[in-house]
């Protein structure tokens, strides 16, 4: 008898127990093989860039790089790739926006253990899989108008990648330096994107951009402590 190929599975989740506990879990089940795992949303682009999991297990509020940045950066260079979301935040806001990037499902993290390995074994064969409080949000209201690339728009202005990167670490309480230096760009690159995100959304200080990244759930309101 042939043995069953194993799923393989990234998991990106930025606090450690969490990452424990997930990855003791799917592999005590016996039909997951945990491929990596990343701390940050940039860790996860290269990883699934590098390991090409049949499973994406993708958290949003992840450090340097967002789940929805990272989710849209994975499937701009592998469309093909199949990403899941695990988050705590699972209000309207964010599923729509992780569905109009791409994501094949959407679990909240107070989902169960059989959940979870069902909607990744649907996922793997290609169907998508939404919670059943979630997919229930989306019948009753289907056809809701998406933004195209998953970005809150404000005032009719759109973000780059580039721009969304930098507004994060921004956002973060990153200075210039630290923000270059973690892009692999130079400092006045980093003051040119900045300057291009105030001038698109009309903000004047980086209090604001903190205030607008909070209000697009770019990072958690938690993230930025203190602003000056």
């Amino acid at each position: 008898m042939n043995t069953p190929k194993l799923i393989t599975v990234l998991l990106a989740e930025d606090h450690a127990i969490v990452r424990q506990g997930l990855s003791a879990l799917l592999k005590a089940d016996g039909q997951f093989k945990m491929v990596g795992e990343a701390r940050t949303g940039r860790e996860a682009v290269e990883l699934a860039r590098t390991l090409q999991p049949d499973v994406i297990l993708m958290d949003i509020a992840m450090p340097v790089l967002n789940g929805l940045e990272a989710t849209k950066q994975i499937l701009t260079a592998n469309p093909a790739a199949k990403v899941l979301i695990l988050s705590a935040h699972s209000d309207d806001v964010y599923v729509e926006r992780m569905i109009a990037a791409g994501v094949a499902g959407f679990l909240e993290k107070q989902s169960s253990a059989e959940i979870l390995t069902k909607a990744i074994h649907e996922i793997a064969k290609g169907k998508p899989f939404f919670s059943p409080a979630i997919a229930k949000r989306l019948a009753d209201n289907p056809g809701k108008p998406r933004d195209r690339d998953g970005m809150v728009k404000v005032h009719g202005a759109r973000l780059t990648a580039r721009e969304s990167e930098v507004l994060q670490l921004v956002a973060e309480g990153q200075a210039n330096k630290q923000v270059a230096a973690e892009l692999g760009i130079s400092i006045k690159t980093v003051e040119k994107h900045r300057q291009h995100l105030m001038d698109k959304l009309n903000i004047h200080d980086t209090a604001g951009l903190t205030r607008y990244a909070i209000a697009a759930g770019v990072i958690e309101s938690s993230v930025q402590l203190t602003v000056t």
